[in-house]
């Protein structure tokens, strides 16, 4: 509240119109590449994830192709373990469901390091589908076995605080949701 109200102000003082004032406020106002970066609203705020298209081309394609059917708004982070990770992307909320349309392993050079942004395999290397997971710490044993697509690149205290698992393997009891997951360039029209 008190911050939007100072951003008002300040947006009167330079004369800059409300309409400006609201965009300038928004946390994607300045993605540099839009069409490859997404917002996941957690409860306790916004997280900017950027994609690497390049790294990971199928994983960032169906990704995308998940966030804007709406399938992954509501989802429970149903595997929270404290100094490793947490993981979404499962309807069934137990770690055992999928979209139903597994990806081809597109292991990569890129680093499970704070912020990394993972996807979720069984045994089988082939075997993502739409769960993925996101490193609270350093998880490099993970390196070249994940398919590493992108990083949070803003809001990495708001993953910080989602709940962590307290059952066998970080199950979590009454687990925080993804409240919703955009597509920036889809939020900019």
């Amino acid at each position: 509240m008190f911050k939007s109200m100072i951003a008002a102000a300040v947006a009167v003082v330079l004369g800059v119109g409300s309409a400006q004032a609201a965009e300038a406020q928004k946390p994607y106002a300045n993605v540099k590449d839009p069409e490859n970066t997404l917002l996941l609203k957690l409860k306790d705020g916004d997280v900017l994830i950027q994609m690497f298209p390049e790294d990971a081309p199928n994983h960032v394609a169906r990704i995308k192709e998940l966030v804007r059917q709406g399938f992954y708004n509501g989802l429970k982070f149903h595997r929270v373990i404290d100094g490793f990770m947490a993981q979404t992307g499962d309807p069934l909320g137990n770690g055992t469901g999928g979209s139903g349309k597994n990806l081809k392993a597109e292991f990569n050079n890129r680093h499970h390091k704070r912020g990394a942004v993972s996807m979720a395999r069984a045994a089988d290397p082939h075997s993502a589908d739409s769960q993925f997971f996101i490193c609270f710490d350093d998880s490099g044993f993970l390196d070249r076995q994940y398919t590493v697509w992108g990083p949070v690149i803003s809001g990495m205290q708001s993953v910080d605080k989602i709940k962590r698992g307290t059952g066998p393997n970080g199950m979590v009891y009454g687990p925080d949701k993804i409240i919703s997951m955009s597509v920036v360039a889809d939020l900019q029209k």
